[in-house]
């Protein structure tokens, strides 16, 4: 996962009120219940002594969510009387809490974000097609491709005089149109970096289109066996079953990655202390952490991201910081992989591994003398 979009986050000097709320309006009286669930989570905040300013930000954000009614949850960042990151959820968090920190608690949120892989749908017929393309930050665009040819589209019936004539004609416009939509879908895969696309339609012309693509965009293709349309629900479906593929994959990569570095003693560490080390060094390439609410790990850390260790003492000797805050281990290890462009992978809870990381490079050892 890139972190790059978490950078402008942790440009305020905190702390940080970080809101997982539930937001459900399912029955008749849910308007009601999901405004009593914003007040408890309200009442928690306050009793942290959140700064008013920070409160009334947050509080303006879930107003005007409930009174639009535009989500099922809701995820915010506030600091500084500002809501510095929100995000709708298209679902109830899995955890609902309010918390003030000195860092915002975003792991559950990154866990509950997932993966966002670019990626391209397209629905194709023999008069041209329909492409949606969604990049890594979550921007759409779609396209609407018309054919150069739309006559004949059919092949006549058995018996015309003219019959082979005319099946030669279709067959000739499918192909030029075909042609014209690969072209575009090369494109747009090109310009938005589609990890996953999924090509659905006509099967004729899926097929034709299929032909055409190039071959950097057809190994990252897969055909839906639907005749539909782009806001399909069931082909939405199968693009998240594609995007859940990826994602699993990606997950099952680095962690074999990371079990074949560790293995043979190269670039991977493993543990709190390890890790935490290799971060303010600057070494982590993937981050790995596991989705665990119940931990109670602690770091301390600096005003810099890069700041982090597992003692007071370690930030005084290294960076000669005499007053540093503690904080939750995977908030302090997440500010410190945004900041030095490492990728984080989640795994769910009760995995193997707690916390660990594949390294850019290691530290060669001085020689003896």
């Amino acid at each position: 996962m890139d972190l790059a979009f978490l950078k402008t986050l942790y440009q305020r000097p905190g702390p940080y009120a970080s809101v997982y709320a539930d937001l459900t309006r399912t029955t008749e009286d849910a308007a009601k219940a999901a405004e009593l669930r914003w007040r408890a989570l309200r009442a928690d905040l306050e009793d942290q002594n959140t700064p008013k300013p920070t409160l009334r930000a947050i509080e303006r954000v879930i107003e005007e969510d409930l009174g639009e009614r535009r989500s099922e949850g809701i995820v915010i960042f506030a600091a500084d009387g500002e809501v510095v990151h929100s995000e709708r959820l298209p679902r109830p968090p899995r955890t609902t809490r309010a918390v003030l920190a000195p860092l915002p608690d975003v792991l559950p949120y990154l866990a509950e974000r997932g993966e966002r892989f670019p990626h391209l749908l397209a629905v194709v017929d023999r008069r041209g097609g329909a492409i949606d393309c969604v990049t890594a930050d979550g921007r759409h665009q779609h396209i609407d491709v018309r054919g150069d040819e739309d006559y004949p589209i059919r092949k006549v019936k058995a018996g015309d005089w003219n019959q082979s004539r005319f099946q030669r004609s279709s067959e000739n416009v499918w192909k030029t149109n075909a042609k014209k939509v690969a072209h575009e879908i090369d494109r747009a895969a090109d310009r938005c970096g589609a990890e996953a696309v999924v090509i659905a339609g006509d099967t004729r012309a899926r097929s034709a289109v299929m032909e055409e693509v190039s071959e950097s965009v057809l190994e990252h293709t897969v055909e839906a066996d639907k005749n539909t349309t782009v806001d399909d629900p069931d082909l939405d479906a199968e693009v998240r079953r594609l995007l859940n593929l990826k994602t699993t994959e990606r997950v099952m990569t680095v962690a074999e990655r990371f079990d074949r570095e560790l293995a043979n003693g190269e670039r991977a560490v493993s543990g709190l202390s390890e890790t935490t080390t290799a971060l303010r060094h600057g070494q982590v390439e993937t981050l790995i952490l596991t989705d665990d609410r119940d931990s109670d790990a602690r770091l301390w850390i600096g005003p810099d991201p890069a700041q982090v260790a597992a003692t007071p003492g370690e930030l005084r000797e290294e960076f000669g910081i005499t007053d540093p805050y503690e904080d939750r281990a995977d908030a302090a290890l997440v500010r410190a992989a945004a900041a030095t462009d490492s990728d984080l992978v989640v795994l769910p809870p009760n995995g193997a591994t707690r916390v660990g990381a594949v390294l850019r490079y290691t530290t060669t050892p001085e020689p003896r003398t």
